[in-house]
């Protein structure tokens, strides 16, 4: 295991290679949307590094939460943002630039979870921690994770299925399953918290799919091929790993003149465009996973490593994953089930999306049936 080393280092700006990288300290002057401004000053850097934009809460939550959060802990604090565009040779590149560029710590949350090993070993060698961020790194020396619980997000997806099911007379199923990216070890652990629940109920998966980069548009290739195998009405539910996968198999049931309505559809990370399908009845539900506490737990620990502390002591730890390696302490946020019936105790409440943005003009008098306005 690499020794790790907390303190804080003075760090000597390389700004050639920072800039032809698109790697700009906050605080700079540079407005490009890979900078993110945090303080002006400097007593410490944080590298910020997400997956992907598909999936639309790492640009519109994690990262200005993440920022808020440093902001407030530490005002002298640089961040140095990067999406990787779920290419993790774009992402092996970013963390290089910021080894390079001297960063404190390293928060990364991998395209690829496996391959991320790689640039974990590269920061540690050059005496920079990582915390793993959302997605667990296997295979690697980590300083902490900042997670889910990503089998419990399946569970909670696989038990909201299997009781709709059952109130709707079909409590076998047989069910189609959409998991998300296989390069993706959140993917696999929420396909297995799904699959415990089906296989203790005795649920029938009649046709199952693990759908590349989490793309909606393969998600609906996926349950159109799932609808020509098995029919119209081969069928009685869908477990969608998120949101865009669930989007991408309502597509398809509509495509195939399906109501949406009769077919309980599953997601996860209660994006808008979800709230606002299970509201209108086309998506059964999703689970939030409240990004302000995780985002929050992220920035102590990095902050942590900043103050030349040891993360694994901080007051969020709240458990550990074994990533093959070593059990990791781990930063454990729990996530909530959401319904067309509360979602204004869950996502309205917390401010997670406002009545407003929900409530659209289509969307107007579903809201107004659920009593949302």
């Amino acid at each position: 295991m690499v020794e790790r080393i907390w303190r804080t280092r003075l760090i000597v700006p390389l700004v050639g290679l920072v800039g032809a990288l698109g790697l700009a300290a906050c605080g700079s002057s540079d407005d490009s949307s890979d900078s993110t401004s945090a303080s002006s000053g400097g007593s410490g850097t944080i590298g910020f590094l997400l997956p992907e934009t598909e999936t639309a809460r790492y640009e519109t939550q994690d990262k200005p939460l993440f920022e808020q959060k440093v902001a407030e802990l530490c005002p002298d604090c640089d961040i140095l943002y990067q999406n990787a565009d779920q290419d993790p040779t774009k992402q092996q590149s970013q963390v290089e630039a910021m080894v390079t560029q001297g960063v404190d710590v390293i928060v990364l949350d991998p395209v690829d979870s496996t391959s991320a090993a790689g640039m974990v070993t590269r920061a540690t060698q050059a005496d920079i921690p990582v915390i793993s961020y959302d997605r667990l790194i296997l295979n690697a020396d980590l300083a902490a994770y900042a997670e889910f619980n990503s089998p419990e997000v399946g569970k909670q997806q696989g038990t909201a299925l299997s009781e709709k099911l059952a109130d709707d007379g079909n409590p076998k199923g047989p069910i189609v399953q959409i998991n998300g990216d296989p390069k993706d070890n959140n993917a696999k652990l929420f396909k297995e918290g799904a699959t415990s629940v089906f296989q203790a109920k005795g649920i029938d998966v009649a046709q199952e799919y693990d759908t590349p980069d989490w793309l909606p548009e393969n998600a609906q290739k996926e349950m159109d091929q799932a609808i020509t195998a098995l029919g119209k009405d081969g069928f009685y539910g869908v477990l969608a790993a998120n949101d865009g996968t669930a989007g991408g198999a309502i597509a398809a049931l509509k495509g195939a003149g399906i109501d949406p309505s009769t077919i309980p559809v599953t997601g996860q990370d209660a994006e808008l465009a979800a709230i606002q399908r299970i509201i209108a009845g086309e998506q059964y539900m999703t689970v939030y996973k409240p990004i302000k506490p995780l985002a929050d737990n992220a920035a102590t620990l990095a902050v942590a490593v900043v103050n030349g502390e040891d993360p694994a002591d901080s007051d969020v730890i709240n458990g550990s994953e074994d990533n093959g390696t070593e059990d990791v302490p781990a930063a454990i946020t729990d996530t909530i089930p959401v319904f067309v019936d509360n979602v204004q105790d869950t996502i309205i409440k917390d401010d997670y999306w406002s009545v407003d943005e929900i409530c659209t003009q289509e969307y107007a008098q579903a809201c107004k049936e659920a009593g949302i306005q």
